[in-house]
């Protein structure tokens, strides 16, 4: 891929994921129309009543394909980075976890985006939590100065994924983990289905094989790796391409890997 394609995806999905920060209604990784996040949707994602209840109104939009702090966990003191943070909504559930001797940093590329995280930070009460515009590809956070590293449905949108790994990798302290939540390819995608800008903006086109995963992991250094899909999410998976047989090559995944102390 030429680095013009890169920014031209970049900027695709720039444009997606700003007119989702606007809209009133919120919505998913689809490529339909927007709908409101609803509870038993993000019980399918894996989140419980009391952390739905514990975020500021609007932070949720939808937007995962599962919960990685299911898989986090989070312990107080700890900072934590969420790459492609959106509204915040994991952000807010991270810096509760952590309480306040910890920190959580949000990273977004899509300026709407860091907004209204901003504004459902400033209803949070939570003085621990701060978003930062960038990109994950080059991320605006220090070496070795994050302990956790969450994201929810965001590396498949990246045109650059072992660059993202090998950031997650740099700003990780030794014995730093991360918690992943992702959309993966169990087969290879069509050739048509991987061109379809929708489909990629949807999270679905750019998907990654669970094995070229695995091997972007180990090639940036983390250890301990694992990437455990998740057959039940094909029941809402399905939905956000419904003319589409996305559940025939796609779904969402727990990643999971450690930096060497």
């Amino acid at each position: 891929m030429t680095k013009a394609d890169a920014d031209s995806l970049r900027q695709a999905v720039r444009t997606f994921y700003a007119a989702t920060a606007q809209a009133d209604a919120t919505g998913c990784c689809a490529t339909g129309s927007c709908y409101a996040p609803t509870p038993t949707l993000s019980t399918a994602l894996g989140y419980s009543a009391e952390e739905l209840a514990a975020v500021p109104e609007g932070a949720n939009l939808g937007l995962g394909c599962g919960n990685p702090q299911a898989i986090a966990a989070l312990r107080p003191g700890e900072c934590v980075l969420d790459l492609g943070s959106g509204a915040g909504f994991d952000c807010f559930l991270a810096a509760r976890a952590v309480g306040t001797e910890g920190r959580v940093i949000g990273v977004d590329m899509t300026p709407e985006m860091l907004a209204k995280a901003r504004a459902n930070a400033a209803k949070s009460g939570l003085n621990n939590v701060e978003f930062r515009l960038g990109e994950i590809e080059h991320l605006p956070v220090a070496d070795a100065s994050v302990d956790v590293i969450l994201s929810n449905c965001v590396i498949n949108l990246s045109p650059d994924k072992p660059q993202v790994f090998a950031e997650a990798f740099r700003v990780l302290r030794p014995g730093g983990r991360l918690a992943i939540s992702d959309v993966v390819a169990l087969v290879e995608l069509p050739e048509a289905m991987r061109q379809d800008l929708a489909l990629y903006t949807g999270c679905m086109g750019g998907a990654s094989r669970i094995e070229e995963v695995e091997a972007m992991l180990k090639a940036a250094g983390f250890v301990e790796t694992r990437v455990v899909p998740k057959a039940e999410s094909r029941e809402f998976i399905r939905d956000w391409a419904p003319d589409r047989p996305v559940t025939d090559y796609l779904v969402s995944a727990s990643i999971e890997g450690i930096k060497p102390a």
